[in-house]
Protein backbone atom coordinates (compact mmCIF):
# COMPACT_ATOMS: atom_id res chain seq x y z
CA UNK A 1 0.00 0.00 0.00
CA UNK A 2 1.27 3.45 -0.89
CA UNK A 3 0.58 6.80 0.65
CA UNK A 4 -1.75 7.49 -2.28
CA UNK A 5 -4.11 4.84 -0.89
CA UNK A 6 -4.69 6.70 2.36
CA UNK A 7 -7.66 8.98 2.98
CA UNK A 8 -6.56 12.55 2.39
CA UNK A 9 -8.03 15.93 3.21
CA UNK A 10 -8.72 18.45 0.46
CA UNK A 11 -8.34 22.08 1.62
CA UNK A 12 -11.55 24.15 1.31
CA UNK A 13 -11.75 26.51 -1.64
CA UNK A 14 -13.34 29.43 0.21
CA UNK A 15 -13.33 28.82 3.92
CA UNK A 16 -15.85 25.96 3.89
CA UNK A 17 -15.42 22.46 5.27
CA UNK A 18 -12.67 20.33 3.70
CA UNK A 19 -13.89 17.43 1.64
CA UNK A 20 -12.56 13.91 2.10
CA UNK A 21 -10.94 12.29 -0.90
CA UNK A 22 -11.18 8.54 -0.43
CA UNK A 23 -9.10 6.29 -2.62
CA UNK A 24 -10.05 2.75 -3.56
CA UNK A 25 -7.38 0.44 -2.19
CA UNK A 26 -8.35 -2.40 -4.50
CA UNK A 27 -7.78 -0.40 -7.70
CA UNK A 28 -4.94 1.53 -9.26
CA UNK A 29 -5.00 5.10 -7.99
CA UNK A 30 -4.99 6.92 -11.37
CA UNK A 31 -8.02 4.91 -12.60
CA UNK A 32 -10.47 5.04 -9.71
CA UNK A 33 -13.57 4.41 -11.85
CA UNK A 34 -12.10 2.07 -14.45
CA UNK A 35 -11.07 -1.42 -13.55
CA UNK A 36 -7.69 -2.43 -14.98
CA UNK A 37 -6.98 -5.76 -16.66
CA UNK A 38 -4.59 -6.65 -13.83
CA UNK A 39 -7.32 -5.91 -11.28
CA UNK A 40 -9.83 -7.97 -13.25
CA UNK A 41 -7.39 -10.88 -13.32
CA UNK A 42 -6.72 -10.50 -9.61
CA UNK A 43 -10.43 -10.69 -8.80
CA UNK A 44 -10.94 -13.72 -11.05
CA UNK A 45 -8.00 -15.58 -9.58
CA UNK A 46 -8.96 -14.59 -6.03
CA UNK A 47 -12.46 -15.98 -6.58
CA UNK A 48 -11.05 -19.26 -7.87
CA UNK A 49 -8.73 -19.51 -4.87
CA UNK A 50 -11.47 -18.77 -2.34
CA UNK A 51 -13.87 -21.21 -4.07
CA UNK A 52 -11.23 -23.95 -4.07
CA UNK A 53 -10.94 -24.17 -7.87
CA UNK A 54 -7.26 -23.37 -7.39
CA UNK A 55 -6.18 -25.55 -4.49
CA UNK A 56 -3.57 -24.56 -1.88
CA UNK A 57 -0.09 -25.29 -3.23
CA UNK A 58 -1.16 -25.02 -6.87
CA UNK A 59 1.47 -23.39 -9.07
CA UNK A 60 0.48 -20.15 -10.77
CA UNK A 61 2.54 -19.95 -13.92
CA UNK A 62 2.54 -16.53 -15.59
CA UNK A 63 2.69 -17.96 -19.11
CA UNK A 64 -0.17 -20.40 -18.51
CA UNK A 65 -2.37 -17.71 -16.97
CA UNK A 66 -1.60 -15.25 -19.78
CA UNK A 67 -2.52 -17.89 -22.36
CA UNK A 68 -5.70 -18.84 -20.51
CA UNK A 69 -6.99 -15.26 -20.32
CA UNK A 70 -5.53 -14.14 -23.67
CA UNK A 71 -3.44 -11.34 -22.20
CA UNK A 72 0.22 -10.43 -22.02
CA UNK A 73 2.31 -11.43 -19.03
CA UNK A 74 2.44 -7.84 -17.74
CA UNK A 75 -1.07 -7.72 -16.19
CA UNK A 76 -0.62 -11.30 -14.98
CA UNK A 77 2.57 -10.34 -13.19
CA UNK A 78 0.84 -7.35 -11.56
CA UNK A 79 -2.20 -9.45 -10.56
CA UNK A 80 0.05 -12.03 -8.91
CA UNK A 81 1.96 -9.28 -7.11
CA UNK A 82 -1.31 -7.98 -5.68
CA UNK A 83 -2.36 -11.50 -4.67
CA UNK A 84 0.95 -12.00 -2.86
CA UNK A 85 0.35 -8.73 -1.00
CA UNK A 86 -3.14 -9.91 0.00
CA UNK A 87 -1.80 -13.20 1.36
CA UNK A 88 -3.69 -15.44 -1.06
CA UNK A 89 -0.54 -16.29 -3.02
CA UNK A 90 2.99 -17.04 -1.85
CA UNK A 91 6.11 -16.26 -3.86
CA UNK A 92 8.54 -19.14 -3.27
CA UNK A 93 12.13 -19.40 -4.39
CA UNK A 94 12.58 -21.75 -7.38
CA UNK A 95 8.82 -22.46 -7.45
CA UNK A 96 7.39 -19.12 -8.48
CA UNK A 97 3.93 -18.17 -7.24
CA UNK A 98 1.77 -20.79 -5.52
CA UNK A 99 -1.68 -20.63 -3.98
CA UNK A 100 -1.63 -20.04 -0.24
CA UNK A 101 -4.51 -20.47 2.16
CA UNK A 102 -4.71 -19.05 5.67
CA UNK A 103 -5.50 -21.60 8.34
CA UNK A 104 -8.95 -21.30 9.95
CA UNK A 105 -7.26 -19.86 13.03
CA UNK A 106 -5.39 -17.28 10.96
CA UNK A 107 -8.53 -16.25 9.08
CA UNK A 108 -10.44 -15.93 12.36
CA UNK A 109 -7.72 -13.66 13.69
CA UNK A 110 -7.85 -11.52 10.55
CA UNK A 111 -11.61 -11.07 10.83
CA UNK A 112 -11.38 -10.27 14.54
CA UNK A 113 -8.82 -7.55 13.82
CA UNK A 114 -10.96 -6.26 10.96
CA UNK A 115 -14.04 -6.03 13.19
CA UNK A 116 -12.23 -4.04 15.88
CA UNK A 117 -10.52 -1.66 13.46
CA UNK A 118 -13.71 -0.97 11.51
CA UNK A 119 -15.63 -0.47 14.76
CA UNK A 120 -13.01 2.07 15.85
CA UNK A 121 -13.35 3.96 12.55
CA UNK A 122 -17.15 3.97 12.76
CA UNK A 123 -17.13 5.27 16.33
CA UNK A 124 -14.72 8.06 15.50
CA UNK A 125 -16.71 8.91 12.35
CA UNK A 126 -19.84 9.33 14.47
CA UNK A 127 -18.01 12.01 16.45
CA UNK A 128 -15.95 13.65 13.74
CA UNK A 129 -17.51 13.18 10.30
CA UNK A 130 -18.07 16.46 8.45
CA UNK A 131 -21.45 17.40 6.99
CA UNK A 132 -20.28 16.88 3.40
CA UNK A 133 -18.88 13.47 4.33
CA UNK A 134 -22.17 12.43 5.92
CA UNK A 135 -24.05 13.42 2.77
CA UNK A 136 -21.62 11.42 0.67
CA UNK A 137 -22.04 8.37 2.90
CA UNK A 138 -25.82 8.63 2.62
CA UNK A 139 -25.55 8.81 -1.18
CA UNK A 140 -23.37 5.70 -1.31
CA UNK A 141 -25.80 3.90 1.00
CA UNK A 142 -28.67 4.74 -1.34
CA UNK A 143 -26.67 3.41 -4.30
CA UNK A 144 -26.14 0.16 -2.40
CA UNK A 145 -29.88 -0.04 -1.69
CA UNK A 146 -30.62 0.06 -5.41
CA UNK A 147 -27.92 -2.53 -6.13
CA UNK A 148 -29.22 -4.83 -3.41
CA UNK A 149 -32.51 -5.05 -5.33
CA UNK A 150 -30.71 -5.51 -8.65
CA UNK A 151 -28.89 -8.58 -7.33
CA UNK A 152 -25.46 -7.81 -8.80
CA UNK A 153 -22.90 -9.03 -6.22
CA UNK A 154 -19.85 -7.82 -8.14
CA UNK A 155 -21.11 -4.25 -8.49
CA UNK A 156 -22.41 -4.31 -4.92
CA UNK A 157 -18.94 -5.28 -3.73
CA UNK A 158 -17.36 -2.34 -5.57
CA UNK A 159 -19.74 0.21 -4.05
CA UNK A 160 -19.49 -1.50 -0.67
CA UNK A 161 -15.75 -0.72 -0.70
CA UNK A 162 -16.60 2.95 -1.18
CA UNK A 163 -19.03 2.85 1.75
CA UNK A 164 -16.36 1.53 4.11
CA UNK A 165 -13.71 3.87 2.67
CA UNK A 166 -15.95 6.85 3.42
CA UNK A 167 -16.22 5.77 7.05
CA UNK A 168 -12.45 5.35 7.35
CA UNK A 169 -11.97 8.87 6.02
CA UNK A 170 -14.65 10.19 8.36
CA UNK A 171 -12.66 8.97 11.36
CA UNK A 172 -10.28 11.90 10.71
CA UNK A 173 -7.39 9.67 11.77
CA UNK A 174 -5.16 8.76 8.85
CA UNK A 175 -3.04 6.33 10.86
CA UNK A 176 -6.01 4.24 11.99
CA UNK A 177 -7.41 4.42 8.44
CA UNK A 178 -4.09 3.11 7.11
CA UNK A 179 -4.12 0.12 9.45
CA UNK A 180 -7.75 -0.62 8.63
CA UNK A 181 -7.11 -0.45 4.88
CA UNK A 182 -4.10 -2.74 5.17
CA UNK A 183 -6.12 -5.33 7.06
CA UNK A 184 -9.00 -5.10 4.62
CA UNK A 185 -6.68 -5.85 1.71
CA UNK A 186 -5.80 -9.15 3.39
CA UNK A 187 -9.43 -10.07 4.10
CA UNK A 188 -11.02 -8.58 0.97
CA UNK A 189 -11.30 -11.75 -1.17
CA UNK A 190 -13.13 -13.52 1.65
CA UNK A 191 -15.41 -10.55 2.25
CA UNK A 192 -16.19 -10.44 -1.45
CA UNK A 193 -17.05 -14.15 -1.64
CA UNK A 194 -19.88 -13.89 0.90
CA UNK A 195 -21.92 -11.62 -1.39
CA UNK A 196 -22.73 -14.72 -3.45
CA UNK A 197 -24.85 -16.14 -0.64
CA UNK A 198 -28.59 -16.04 -1.30
CA UNK A 199 -30.13 -12.93 0.22
CA UNK A 200 -26.80 -11.58 1.44
CA UNK A 201 -27.02 -8.25 -0.40
CA UNK A 202 -30.23 -7.28 1.37
CA UNK A 203 -28.83 -8.37 4.74
CA UNK A 204 -25.65 -6.37 4.21
CA UNK A 205 -27.70 -3.33 3.27
CA UNK A 206 -29.71 -3.63 6.50
CA UNK A 207 -26.48 -3.94 8.53
CA UNK A 208 -25.08 -0.85 6.80
CA UNK A 209 -28.28 1.00 7.63
CA UNK A 210 -27.73 0.47 11.35
CA UNK A 211 -24.17 1.75 11.03
CA UNK A 212 -25.27 4.79 9.04
CA UNK A 213 -28.07 5.76 11.41
CA UNK A 214 -25.74 5.61 14.41
CA UNK A 215 -23.12 7.74 12.64
CA UNK A 216 -25.69 10.35 11.60
CA UNK A 217 -26.94 10.51 15.19
CA UNK A 218 -23.41 11.02 16.48
CA UNK A 219 -23.74 7.82 18.51
CA UNK A 220 -20.13 6.69 18.94
CA UNK A 221 -20.88 3.57 20.97
CA UNK A 222 -23.80 2.56 18.76
CA UNK A 223 -21.84 3.06 15.53
CA UNK A 224 -18.92 0.98 16.81
CA UNK A 225 -21.24 -1.80 17.99
CA UNK A 226 -23.18 -1.85 14.71
CA UNK A 227 -19.99 -2.02 12.64
CA UNK A 228 -18.47 -4.73 14.83
CA UNK A 229 -21.65 -6.80 14.48
CA UNK A 230 -21.61 -6.23 10.72
CA UNK A 231 -18.07 -7.58 10.28
CA UNK A 232 -18.80 -10.53 12.56
CA UNK A 233 -21.78 -11.38 10.35
CA UNK A 234 -19.59 -11.02 7.26
CA UNK A 235 -17.27 -13.62 8.75
CA UNK A 236 -20.20 -15.95 9.41
CA UNK A 237 -21.53 -15.49 5.88
CA UNK A 238 -18.11 -16.31 4.43
CA UNK A 239 -17.99 -19.51 6.47
CA UNK A 240 -21.42 -20.47 5.09
CA UNK A 241 -20.15 -19.75 1.58
CA UNK A 242 -16.97 -21.76 2.11
CA UNK A 243 -18.82 -24.95 3.05
CA UNK A 244 -21.17 -24.59 0.09
CA UNK A 245 -18.48 -24.63 -2.65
Amino acid sequence: MSLDDLPTRVPPASGGEPEAAVRRVDRAAPQRDKITRAEELRLQLADEIVRGVLAPGSALDETDIARRFSVSRTPVREALRQLVASGLVEARAHRGAVVAQPSPERLTGMFEAMAELEALCAGLAAERMLAAERQKLEAIHEELRVLSHAGNPDRFHEVNERFHNAIYAGSQNDYIAEMTLATRVRVQPFRRAQFRNLGRLAKSQAEHDRVLVAILRGDKIGAAAAMRAHIELVRGEYELYAVSV
